[in-house]
């Protein structure tokens, strides 16, 4: 059964409904998304979360319709996707743009003439094109590079060229299917905060699909985790990072750290995730004065979500069982979300970085 929020947003922009899509050939049938329901609100920053071949990029290909799902329906601005016409449907996509991870960029075009090609196909006089183009361009940080080519440009260049593209048609909804897997750490971080920036001006709904909860915590108000074609979860960032309520965002929010820690034998895991307001406190080195007693911290980190300081650990409590009901009474009491790993089996095994 799938963990739904329950405080789903009402002005929703794409709703998403009981959609399943399965494919099928000669030797066998495979199962990409079961019963999916989602709403994405106007404005929105969404993230759409999943390990490889968790379903998302399907899921994205449905939002647009360039994958038909096999049961359920896609309402986008309130309009059924399924009962479009072909020309409709084709309307309908200039309001839907997307980009991608490989850049999908006209290599014989320059870049003028790439951001150009949209608004060549839905007949924009050349001159008008040409002025729009160049102020996108601009708008990206590439009012320098009107005539390079694709192959002069670095890869956090080539997005933004992709990115000023998508926006040619001034689209209401921005799909970005792994739009910074194939960039470094830094041009991810400057690539996801011009989409931000585009967010805030324009008003424009983007809905990331990544498998790195980094991403989604440096840019995203609100997530949906995607497991085995199943929704396992969803909700407001900052909520899921703090209190993951399914097996599979718990995965995800420990990766989130990108640190590595030798295994610990043992058991009596917990998980503590502390908030703006318990963040700057010694809370575990005063837990540990006060029961005398001493606790193995396995993973630790701390990252921005929202403009406020999130942060978690893994501790291994003793073996007492009084004890360690004591030490989590303790942290509870001092605001902290604490949760049980013991019924995650070979959590560690399934530990990835970001």
């Amino acid at each position: 059964m799938s963990i739904i929020d329950k405080d789903e947003i009402l002005d929703s922009i794409i709703h998403i409904d009981h959609l399943s899509k399965t494919f099928s050939s000669k030797d066998h049938t495979v199962e990409a998304l079961s019963d999916i329901s989602l709403d994405i609100g106007k404005g929105d920053i969404f993230g759409i979360i999943g390990m490889s071949g968790a379903g998302k990029s399907t899921l994205v290909r449905c939002l647009n319709f360039l994958e038909k799902p096999s049961s359920g329906d896609v309402i986008v601005k309130g309009r059924s996707m399924s009962h479009l016409s072909p020309k409709e449907l084709r309307l309908q996509r200039h309001d839907i743009a997307m980009i991608f991870q490989s850049f999908n960029l006209l290599q014989q075009r320059n870049v003028l003439d790439n951001v150009c090609f949209p608004l060549e196909i839905t007949g924009v006089p050349k001159k008008q094109a040409r002025l729009k183009a160049t102020r996108l361009l601009a708008e990206v940080g590439l009012g320098d590079k009107l005539k390079s080519y694709p192959s002069q440009l670095s890869g956090g260049q080539q997005q933004r060229v992709a990115i000023a593209r998508a926006l040619a048609n001034d689209p209401s909804i921005l799909l970005c299917d792994e739009a910074t897997s194939a960039l470094d750490p830094k041009t991810t971080g400057e690539v996801l905060q011009l989409l931000k920036e585009i967010n805030e001006k324009h008003g424009i709904t983007i809905v990331i699909i990544t498998h790195a909860m980094s991403v989604v915590t440096q840019i995203c108000n609100r997530v949906a985790i995607i497991d085995n074609g199943r929704l396992a979860e969803s909700g407001k960032v900052q909520e899921v990072f703090s209190n993951p309520r399914s097996e599979a965002g718990m995965r995800l929010v420990l990766s989130a750290g990108g640190s590595t820690a030798e295994r610990v034998p043992g058991e009596h895991l917990i998980r503590i995730a502390f908030t703006s307001n318990s963040s700057y406190e010694p809370v575990v080195a005063n837990m540990v004065l006060k029961f005398g007693s001493p606790v193995n911290i396995m993973r630790a980190d701390t990252r921005d979500i929202g403009g406020i300081a999130r942060g978690q650990m893994v501790l291994q409590l003793p073996d007492d069982e009084e004890l360690r009901a004591n030490m989590k009474k303790y942290l509870i009491e001092r605001g902290l979300e604490v949760q049980d790993l013991s019924s995650m089996k070979d959590f560690e095994d399934n530990y990835e970085e970001n």
